[in-house]
């Protein structure tokens, strides 16, 4: 086994962790807490999202992996890989970075620290609900644009996979 075929298949397998994240979040996290009262909507995503930012190993190694090793890949790839293949190891590390690492680093991450700052226990009804509908909406866009870009990460890195 080359550089090229460890690189990609271990990238092939964190991207896909990261959209399986991501997809759980769009499929079963948010849709499970959706129905909960503001106060408990955001008390909720504030835990969850805590164990993330306290840095939890395994999700820092498969999260920032999938980055280190897409780009690994990617440089590799070129250099190895001809026509349609060099092309889509290009487009698979464009579209993860673009359309994943982007919106999460610009979008998703700012409003979960907006919300970690929140004193969500001292906070009125009216605040409860103002922070709620500044929060969720946009978070669920935006994961869900990670989600599909996820995915076909995923989707060009197996078939990249298959050709080896």
């Amino acid at each position: 086994m080359d550089l090229l075929q460890i690189a990609l298949t271990l990238t092939t397998l964190l991207c896909s962790l990261v959209a399986g994240f991501v997809l759980a979040f769009a499929i079963v996290v948010m849709p499970g807490i959706r129905n909960l009262n503001d106060h408990d909507f955001l008390q909720a995503f504030k835990a969850i999202d805590r164990v993330i930012q306290n840095n939890q190993p395994i999700f820092s190694l498969v999260w920032l992996g999938s980055i280190l090793g897409l780009v690994t890949a990617a440089l590799v790839g070129i250099i190895q890989f001809d026509g349609i293949n060099r092309f889509l190891i290009g487009m698979a590390a464009a579209i993860y970075l673009i359309g994943v690492q982007l919106p999460t680093f610009t979008i998703n991450v700012p409003l979960n620290n907006q919300l970690q700052m929140q004193k969500l226990d001292t906070m009125t009804d009216l605040a409860l609900r103002e922070a709620r509908v500044n929060f969720e909406p946009r978070w669920i866009q935006w994961n869900s644009i990670r989600t599909i870009f996820a995915v076909l990460t995923s989707v060009l890195l197996i078939s990249l996979e298959l050709e080896l």
